[in-house]
């Protein structure tokens, strides 16, 4: 479902999220894939579009279905893309019980573009998913698997050449 569009981080067409431990949960944010190196992902869950059906129990995600209701989506080769960035901040508001301005929703979706559909139907979608059956990513599954990512060592890499990079994950191991 992830494209990789201008393969420059500018279009949005390869967003997915990225999870990390935040207390008992997990603290979601929309990433450009096409950017992110793999050692930037370390300790870290990844999701793409093709997450979500198993996530909500074979349905569609809100954000999904509110854009299928509205007709976002012509060509679909960004649709995956603005279906994280809605997802990240459908988990982000319904989180904190709040639903986005219309413009505050605008300016989450200003780093996916649409060449076919144009925004406001995709807006329209943004709105609307506040309005569907609700679909939470269950949080439990990833923050175990966070947990145990943590207790493995700093990730340590060499290339063909010799070269060595470490990618510590805290501030004492930076300092070792």
């Amino acid at each position: 479902g992830t494209k990789e569009g201008c393969a420059e981080g500018d279009c949005g067409a390869c967003t997915v999220l990225v999870g990390e431990r935040r207390g008992d949960g997990v603290a979601w944010r929309n990433v450009n894939a096409c950017i992110q190196f793999l050692p930037m992902l370390d300790g870290k869950a990844l999701l793409t579009v093709d997450d979500l059906r198993p996530a909500c129990g074979g349905a569609l995600h809100p954000a999904q279905q509110a854009l299928v209701d509205c007709h976002g989506s012509q060509c679909g080769f960004c649709t995956p893309g603005f279906v994280m960035s809605m997802v990240q901040v459908y988990e982000r508001d319904t989180a904190r019980a709040a639903v986005p301005s219309r413009q505050q929703l605008a300016d989450d979706l200003a780093g996916n573009l649409c060449r076919c559909t144009g925004y406001r139907p995709i807006l329209d979608a943004a709105e609307r998913m506040f309005e569907l059956p609700a679909c939470k990513l269950d949080a439990a599954p990833v923050v175990a698997a966070l947990a145990t990512l943590a207790t493995d060592p700093p990730l340590a890499l060499t290339d063909p050449r010799g070269a060595r990079a470490f990618v510590p994950r805290t501030v004492e191991q930076l300092a070792a």
